[in-house]
């Protein structure tokens, strides 16, 4: 993991006991990774979905406190993969794996462990077996969803998975034990300085930010084999010429890329109707994001089978 070196501000001195580093997120997909790094760093900077396999990049969310600086790395869902996308995004986790400090590996309480856990459990093993010592966190999520016996039945399953330095369960969205599993993760920090700025939540581009925040907007509502064929790609980010300076416009154009026409309808809509909803949606957030007014313009194009072809892979990021 590049650690910048270039951090500014107030900067604790040697020997305060300030401790800072890198942790990872690892867990099936739709197993609350990228809410819990949210409710963390208390912004938004990891897209959420209802559907599966959400997180196509690395996202960094970095957790300010006064002993302490936590520098969360969102990853995608660790899991068998189907496709050469798939196994791309594995071996994006894997190498992420074995660069952070600690590991937190997610598991939903309200779902059974399942054989995906127990092949990232096998992966997590076989990681430590090779002398890397990386400590891992099991953290339950959602506890809140199940009843008080329910949630200790599980605490016991995850117990019996995997030798886990700590197992704490926590509720993101109801931010219980969110500061406990916070505590938990810095005691596995190294002593050291700040590794970014005061007040900079993520090193994410722009770009990334954007085109993450579009296809968190087109996920939603939709079936389940298109989270793993939509693929979204910043075309161009230019400000409106002629604008007033003190109301200036950014045209943001986006391309947003299905493998079937089958699928572009259902990004379109009737009519274009669900294109404009995903718009909307994705245009509030994005100028919340950067801070001002913005006209963005979304396409929709058919890359077949994009997924399992390299050279497409390539094109569109991956």
């Amino acid at each position: 993991m590049n650690r910048p070196d270039d951090a500014t501000g107030d900067t604790p001195a040697a020997g305060t006991g300030f401790r800072s580093g890198f942790a990872c997120f690892v867990g099936r997909p739709n197993a609350g990774k990228s809410t819990l790094t949210n409710a963390l760093v208390g912004e938004k900077v990891a897209i959420t979905s209802s559907r599966p396999q959400t997180t196509r990049h690395t996202v960094r969310g970095i957790v300010h406190r006064d002993d302490a600086q936590l520098v969360l790395v969102d990853t995608p869902g660790l899991h068998r993969p189907r496709t050469l996308l798939g196994e791309r995004l594995n071996d994006l986790v894997r190498t992420t794996l074995l660069e952070v400090d600690v590991i937190g590996f997610c598991l939903p309480a309200d779902q059974r462990i399942g054989p995906g856990d127990r092949f990232i459990a096998a992966e997590l093993a076989e990681i430590r077996r090779g002398g890397r010592g990386t400590p891992v966190v099991a953290i339950v999520t959602k506890a809140d969803t199940v009843e008080k016996g329910a949630l200790a039945d599980h605490l016991m399953a995850v117990s019996h998975l995997l030798e886990a330095d700590d197992i704490v369960p926590t509720s993101a969205t109801q931010r219980y034990q969110v500061d406990v599993l916070a505590d938990v993760l810095v005691g596995h920090l190294p002593a050291g300085p700040p590794l970014y700025p005061a007040g900079e939540l993520t090193d994410e581009p722009e770009q990334v930010m954007i085109a993450e925040l579009v296809r968190e907007a087109a996920l939603e509502g939709v079936r389940d084999e298109l989270p793993h064929s939509l693929a979204v790609v910043v075309d161009e980010i230019v400000p409106r010429e002629g604008r007033p300076a003190d109301n200036p416009l950014l045209d943001v154009r986006v391309l947003l890329y299905v493998e079937r026409e089958s699928q572009k309808a259902i990004v379109i809509g009737k009519g274009g109707s669900r294109l404009r909803e995903v718009g909307s949606k994705a245009r509030l957030e994005i100028q919340a994001l950067i801070g001002q007014k913005v006209h963005l313009d979304l396409r929709v194009k058919v890359a077949k089978d994009w997924q399992r072809d390299p050279k497409q892979l390539h094109r569109l990021g991956f």
